[in-house]
């Protein structure tokens, strides 16, 4: 059985890009995060000690991407997976990462990967 702590659509201000325009703008990436993590506990003690704390996540993936310069989403994508399974222990991730507007007439542009092993 596995349980899913999310996050959706966290919006990050950074350099990325292969263009030379691009190395010079913050442009804006959208995350959509899913976590493995037996909530059972923290349900049973109602204690934030005993979960994934999501806004701690939120706030060291804000920190690391804001302060990036990736050319590639792929290596922002697998720098933040890496980070999420080593620093929260997290077994299984799926990670979503777009580039709103980077390809004229669609929404968004991006990657999904899947790292880790479901329970």
């Amino acid at each position: 059985m596995m349980d899913i702590v999310y996050i959706r659509d966290l919006r990050i201000e950074t350099v990325i890009g292969i263009y030379d325009w691009e190395r010079e703008i913050k442009q804006t990436v959208s995350l959509d995060l899913e976590m493995a993590h037996d909530i059972r506990l923290a349900a049973a003690s109602d204690n934030i000690e005993d979960t994934l704390n999501y806004k701690a996540v939120a706030k060291r993936l804000i920190a690391f991407i804001g302060d990036s310069e990736f050319q590639l989403v792929e290596t922002m994508a697998e720098q933040c997976a890496a980070i999420v399974r080593e620093e929260f222990k997290v077994p299984w991730l799926k990670l979503r990462l777009s580039k709103p507007g980077a390809v004229r007439g669609s929404r968004d542009v991006g990657v999904i990967i899947e790292r880790g092993m479901k329970q």
